[in-house]
């Protein structure tokens, strides 16, 4: 950073999961290591198990990680899938839930995740936007913190896996007419009421397609009906799809690769014959290619109306 400045004040935060509100002024004296994320982010998540491990390995030495949780999409303003996710990914730091983006605003901040390294003064050391340079990272807390020692050891599995860099050919799509991109589906597009779209006679790599009637709306597509499917042609190791059944109870969903089940290569949120439910809001993780990494097609189909799309990732 060019210019050194203060850790700005916390009070734009809407709630406080596993503390009591926190002040910049009470935080004096410890490193403080502020870490904006957002529950479906999948960058985010791949860098969680880092800073889990650094929030453990250095809270005794004073270090203290502070997550901020801004959502990216509407539904992550439920405070309970907020205190879901951070249970589920064993996060037992202070998280501030910044709904309003009061912190955001007040750190400048523009991207998820992104790491801001206060030491004992209060003021910002240093940043880092995106996933990577972990072993940085992780000396620079300790030149902070006056402390040497060998770096963490992290196991990162499922979701959290670091991804296939060398075959991950396709990006972050999104589906909603606000950000959407490569929408495939012939005819014309209506914009916030039900239409019954089709698939068209061949997908190019990284275009998707509606089958079934579908709402496109700003941010997500929304199933209208049962057995309605998004279809994607995509080339990564794992593809993951953000989810909401919205006032929905489950809706179960069935995964094919290249028209058959999935087999070794389903994620974590489907079985071998591609079968899984939308429980909750959240990134759901449909295939890990077991073997060859190679271009396929992807096919999710939702067997009860309701579900809501937001976006495809990839690892």
């Amino acid at each position: 950073m060019a210019t050194r400045l203060h850790m700005p004040a916390l009070d734009g935060a809407t709630e406080w999961i596993n503390t009591a509100p926190l002040t910049t002024a009470g935080l004096r004296g410890h490193v403080v290591l502020v870490d904006f994320w957002t529950l479906t982010c999948i960058n985010w998540l791949r860098t969680a198990p880092y800073v889990r491990a650094w929030s453990q390995a250095y809270r005794d030495d004073g270090l203290v990680v502070l997550g901020v949780h801004t959502p990216e999409f509407s539904f992550e303003k439920e405070v309970d899938l907020v205190r879901l996710a951070t249970k589920d990914r064993g996060i037992d730091y202070p998280v501030a839930v910044d709904n309003d983006y009061g912190i955001w605003s007040a750190f400048d901040n523009h991207y998820w995740p992104a790491l801001y390294f206060v030491d004992a003064d209060g003021i910002i050391r240093d940043e880092h936007f995106g996933e990577g340079k972990y072993r940085e990272s992780e000396r620079l807390i300790q030149r902070l913190l006056g402390v040497h020692r060998p770096p963490v050891t992290v196991e990162a599995v499922g979701v959290e896996a670091e991804a296939d860099w060398e075959h991950l050919h396709t990006p972050e799509t999104y589906l909603g007419y606000d950000r959407g991109s490569h929408f495939s589906s012939p005819g014309e597009i209506e914009l916030d009421v039900p239409r019954t779209y089709a698939l068209p006679e061949r997908l190019a790599v990284s275009g998707w397609a509606l089958s079934g009637e579908w709402t496109i709306r700003g941010e997500c597509v929304v199933s209208e009906r049962a057995h309605s499917s998004i279809v994607f042609r995509f080339h990564a190791r794992d593809a993951h799809l953000v989810l909401s059944p919205g006032t929905h109870g489950p809706i179960p969903f069935r995964v094919l690769l290249d028209g058959e089940a999935p087999g070794t290569d389903h994620g974590v949120d489907v079985d071998a014959e591609g079968n899984g439910t939308l429980q909750e809001g959240r990134m759901y993780q449909l295939v890990r290619q077991a073997r060859m990494v190679r271009e396929r097609t992807l096919e999710i189909r939702f067997l009860d109306a309701g579900a809501a799309a937001y976006a495809f990732t990839f690892g």
